[in-house]
């Protein structure tokens, strides 16, 4: 399968990471994160998380942390709107993506998918397209009960130890989730192994996005 490269092989970037909840940004893509920061030295990222509590963002600060230690430059952003009502207060969190179109100018976006089944996902994903509309925007995947995943049409190969680093981290920095049914080790491989089947990923690896526009 012919191989598109972000940009200049091996040159920084400018990356946006926004995530509904606080462990969605790791579980959609942290192994790409973790790759990027390795093969682009430099890159700089700006982490947002939409809604915690103090339990959660503590979490989630401490998990973003440690996956943007290799950046060049991170900042992350924590807030506190109420998981599962985002449609309902839309305006607000728009007011927020108002501030960051402001702040920040990324070259790759990293969000939740417009055609995903949860509510606040949607509106992240809803948001992120009317907002930076002349940016490279990639929709990561949530495997979850409704049972709602699609067919991605970019992939991003992972090694053993990618996949391997991936799963230890979530596990490791979101105790919080561990009761969940779905939150298990093997359920993040087994979405690994099925996306790495479809792209012939060289260790059968790998983590899938949706790009709606891509000039090459």
């Amino acid at each position: 399968m012919l191989t598109a490269t972000l940009g200049k092989p091996g040159a920084p970037l400018s990356i946006l990471c926004l995530g509904a909840h606080c462990d969605d940004i790791e579980i959609g893509c942290g192994g790409t994160i973790f790759r990027l920061l390795s093969e682009r030295p430099g890159s700089s990222v700006h982490w947002v998380v939409f809604a915690s509590d103090p339990k959660r963002e503590a979490e989630a600060r401490a998990s973003a942390a440690a996956m943007l230690a290799g950046a060049g430059k991170s900042v992350v952003e924590v807030h506190r709107f109420r998981e599962s009502f985002f449609p309902y207060v839309g305006d607000s969190i728009k007011d927020e993506f108002e501030k960051l179109k402001r702040a920040v100018a990324p070259e790759l976006v990293l969000t939740h998918r417009t055609t995903d089944a949860h509510q606040d996902h949607r509106t992240i994903a809803e948001l992120t397209w009317n907002t930076f509309r002349d940016h490279l925007i990639a929709e990561y995947e949530i495997p979850k009960y409704e049972g709602d995943l699609g067919h991605p049409n970019v992939f991003v190969p992972l090694n053993e130890a990618g996949a391997k680093r991936k799963i230890d981290h979530v596990v490791r920095f979101f105790p919080s989730q561990a009761e969940r049914r779905w939150f298990r080790p093997e359920t993040f491989e087994a979405l690994l192994r099925l996306r790495g089947m479809e792209c012939a990923a060289p260790d059968g690896l790998a983590e899938a996005f949706h790009i709606r526009k891509l000039t090459l």
